[in-house]
């Protein structure tokens, strides 16, 4: 007879799940004889704690386009797991939850403490992560768990990607299936099979004819670009017509950010030249773009101008077309698909020249190339030094993780990405720790790409505990951690009234060494981009402690002036 946890495990495998992040607990701890027993086509990866095992696998799927698992106890991967699955709920990331209801033997109904059934005296597992899940399925009996993971697959890679999850009543996990099992149990490949709609054709000639018609045509790149991959089919296009293209945060990079017709990242911690890029444009061409207001400077009026400028969104999801603002031509479809068919049409080169002047005259009126050097305290650095280190450093086989805070509104300022898809960015939550977890995870998934990533104090301690992660794992990741001994973001905000803000100072490359790792650190503007140089071919994880001036603040990053 068959177990349940062994039918799960090979029922994972059939879907194209190869990979899983834990820190196992109760009924994950009784199916990991059924992993240990197909190591060799699932990989089992240990972490510290559920919230590193969320983001891990969060950005295991988002690099791949193929579902990870995030395996876990009921209470744990409800709360502390709940912060990857929300990241991969928001950014649209494929992602295969496995948890349990923790109800031991049967328990569920006495209040039993760790219960997670939805009964008297406990906690509901469906109910913390139906909302926050493309699909969720309670699992009572064998058949449905397999099943579950059948649909659970099915629904995290179907568009819109995204975090799908099964829930199983505990007992079961190793309950052994009857043979034959009722319901009857298919293969997985036919409830896997899909094929996309195309974009419609008559709505794609026309979103060319609009471009060859426009005098000053901007394209909004968003995450869809990324889910796309369609980064380079995007920079070629809108350089043969000479259209500029500006970027959310989630799709910064997503392009080359040299090239002469990218305007950098949208809104208030983006970067004056694409707001004002966008601003002077007649047509806007809004390409898997939401165009939330945290990329429209909270929908300023001078930005985006419904009925003074031509808007056109292209998205897969037809709910998203005309969410944030009305259009005057909405297109369904994938984005790579869209850009292929316009490549086909062929858009009308004639008013590239004058297209791009207009463009670079704005980038060179608001410096776009320009990062400020800015003064810090001796034996200190600015967040802007670190950036310019980072920037010396880039080349085409480097990734690069964001956390949160001021060095990261610093990053999305005033860093250049050299080369498209090589920035990774908690766009989905913004939330803190995220950096140092999503970096392990990049260089697994891309273990030839040299992967850095660049957090503050804050963040990184909260996820800290990913270096064992990382050690165990040999993982070649460089963490460059702004040090300014506090919540810089939250500090500059409060001004003069500062509480609650301000940090003991951490020996992150001390902290570094205790747990496996390597370490350096660094007081001097010029240290920076050695450090990162010597950090990469130390091999191995390496934490780089820059030490930056607590007073060094984020304002000169922020673009709120009037447009």
């Amino acid at each position: 007879m068959t177990k349940t946890s062994e039918a799960v495990v090979r029922t994972l495998i059939e879907c194209g799940v190869d990979r899983g992040f834990t820190l196992p607990g109760l009924g994950v701890t009784w199916a990991l004889p059924a992993f240990h027993e197909m190591q060799s086509e699932f990989d089992v990866v240990l972490c510290r704690n559920e919230w590193i095992a969320s983001i891990m696998a969060q950005v295991t799927g988002r690099l791949t386009g193929r579902p990870a698992a995030l395996m876990g106890q009921g209470p744990w991967i409800t709360t502390m797991g709940g912060l990857g699955i929300l990241e991969a709920h928001f950014a649209g990331s494929p992602m295969v939850v496995l948890t349990e209801t923790s109800d031991y033997d049967g328990y569920g109904q006495m209040g039993c403490y760790q219960t997670m059934t939805g009964d008297y005296g406990g906690a509901d597992a469906m109910a913390s992560l139906k909302p926050i899940t493309k699909y969720c399925t309670y699992a009572t009996a064998p058949e449905e768990a397999v099943f579950g993971v059948q649909m659970a697959a099915k629904h995290a890679a179907l568009p819109r990607k995204g975090p799908a999850a099964v829930i199983m009543k505990t007992p079961i996990i190793r309950a052994e299936m009857p043979d034959p099992a009722k319901p009857r149990i298919y293969p997985s490949d036919g409830y896997l099979s899909y094929t996309p709609a195309r974009p419609d054709a008559g709505a794609v000639a026309q979103l060319a004819a609009l471009i060859d018609k426009a005098e000053r045509p901007v394209i909004v790149a968003g995450n869809g670009v990324n889910a796309a991959d369609a980064g380079p089919a995007l920079q070629k296009l809108a350089q043969a017509a000479g259209v500029m293209v500006v970027t959310s945060y989630n799709a910064k990079g997503v392009i080359s950010e040299a090239a002469d017709i990218c305007a950098g990242m949208l809104g208030t911690w983006g970067h004056a030249a694409a707001n004002r890029v966008l601003a002077d444009a007649d047509l806007v061409v809004m390409l898997g773009a939401s165009m939330g207001p945290d990329y429209t400077r909270f929908r300023d009026p001078g930005l985006v101008r419904p009925g003074e400028q031509t808007l056109v969104q292209v998205d897969i999801d037809p709910r998203n077309a005309g969410w944030v603002y009305p259009v005057d031509l909405a297109v369904t479809g994938d984005v790579a698909d869209v850009l292929e068919m316009l490549d086909k049409i062929g858009l009308d080169p004639g008013a590239r020249d004058a297209r791009i002047a207009q463009g670079l005259s704005l980038k060179d009126q608001h410096g776009y190339n320009t990062l400020a050097d800015l003064p810090s305290a001796q034996g200190t650095v600015h967040h802007t030094d670190v950036v310019r280190g980072l920037q010396s450093q880039l080349g085409p086989d480097d990734i690069v993780t964001l956390d949160a805070g001021a060095q990261r509104i610093w990053a999305t300022h005033g860093l250049r990405m050299p080369h498209p898809g090589r920035l990774l960015v908690p766009g989905g939550t913004g939330v803190m720790g995220w950096g140092g977890p999503a970096a392990a995870a990049a260089k697994m998934v891309h273990p030839g790409k040299r992967v850095t990533c660049l957090a503050g104090d804050g963040g990184f301690m909260m996820t800290v505990q990913v270096l064992p992660t990382a050690v165990q794992r040999d993982l070649d990741v460089v963490f460059l951690v702004s040090n300014n001994a506090g919540l810089g973001m939250v500090r500059d905000n409060l001004g003069d009234k500062r509480l609650a803000v301000d940090f003991n100072d951490v020996d992150f490359a001390m902290v570094a060494q205790g747990m496996g790792a390597k370490g350096l650190s660094v007081y001097h503007p010029d240290e920076v981009g050695q450090a990162l140089d010597e950090a990469h071919s130390m091999g191995g994880p390496v934490v780089i402690d820059v030490k930056v001036d607590p007073e060094a603040s984020h304002h000169e990053a922020v673009d709120n002036a009037p447009l």
